[in-house]
């Protein structure tokens, strides 16, 4: 049998500790309401760090997001959030009910998928389906928490959110040129009968490891010179520096601070997106070693 390209890839790292595999898809989509993250005095992992709770608080053990990418110590993450221009707050991670919130008990309410992704994390591709209407949160809890346990579960299909294909096929495509010059892709698909809006936030952060008191000196991120396109540097004591670089000059850059209801840095791209086979593309290259 004839070696293929990932094969000679595999052979590197075992042989010669080719670090194919340091940038993965080792981020949770859902970091909230984990034993990961509970310190509550009675084991209350669900309700200790809630769904509400993780856009606007640190994390101590992990991150999460949607189709991301990270170091193999989460230290510094890529993910993508949404906005289809209803929904009260930004789409960056998996929503679910808790244990006690459902009449099944724990459970995700959302639609996504993982297509490829080879051993080395060379190639990898995610699809999420993202509704164009408002996303049904209390909907989804007040109909669970009503339900009996010997009732059916009330999932986000049932709301009717998907009726007449009224949503986004949010594809994201990682490519690795080396170990540590990664190209990502992000198309999305309007699948509905009629135009819609449709923001990508392609999202750059640091995990907080600078806020305890074993913790690392504080990172930075800022705006770098890039010819033709736009540029996020991003410098850490243990993974040095690093560049999220993408093709176009015209995207706006947004840097805030951890303990806001923002993550990191982000490019922002909005798109009006025709219906049905219509789709927008947007590329970037991250992780680049300077």
């Amino acid at each position: 049998m004839a070696m293929t390209a990932e094969h000679q890839r595999l052979v590197d790292c075992r042989d010669a500790g080719a670090p194919w595999r340091r940038w993965g898809p080792y981020l949770s989509e859902r970091q909230w309401g984990t034993v990961r993250e509970d310190y509550s005095a009675g084991g209350d992992a669900w309700n200790y760090f809630t769904h509400d709770q993780a856009r606007s608080r640190a994390y101590r053990w992990g991150e999460d997001g949607l189709g991301s990418i990270s170091d193999d110590q989460q230290i510094l993450c890529f993910a993508l959030a949404l906005w289809n221009g209803r929904d009260p707050i930004l789409k960056e991670r998996l929503f679910g009910l808790t244990n006690s919130g459902g009449n099944r008990g724990e459970d995700v309410k959302e639609y996504y998928f993982y297509i490829n992704n080879t051993p080395t994390h060379s190639y990898m591709r995610y699809l999420y389906k993202y509704p164009q209407a408002t996303y049904p949160y209390e909907q989804l809890l007040q109909e669970n928490r009503r339900r009996g346990r010997k009732a059916f579960e009330f999932d986000l299909l049932d709301t009717g959110i998907f009726d007449e294909d009224r949503y986004f096929d949010i594809f994201v495509e990682y490519a690795k040129a080396d170990p540590e010059d990664v190209l990502i892709r992000v198309t999305g698909h309007n699948r509905g009968p009629e135009a819609a809006t449709l923001h990508l936030l392609p999202t750059l952060w640091f995990c907080n490891t600078w806020s305890w008191p074993d913790g690392t000196a504080k990172p930075s991120l800022r705006a770098a010179e890039a010819n033709g396109g736009t540029a996020i540097e991003a410098r850490h004591e243990q993974l040095g520096s690093r560049t999220l670089f993408c093709e176009r000059d015209d995207l706006p850059v947004l840097i805030v601070e951890n303990e806001t209801s923002l993550h990191g840095s982000s490019a922002v791209r909005a798109v009006r997106s025709s219906p049905r086979t219509a789709s927008t593309t947007a590329s970037c290259r991250a992780a680049r070693q300077r």
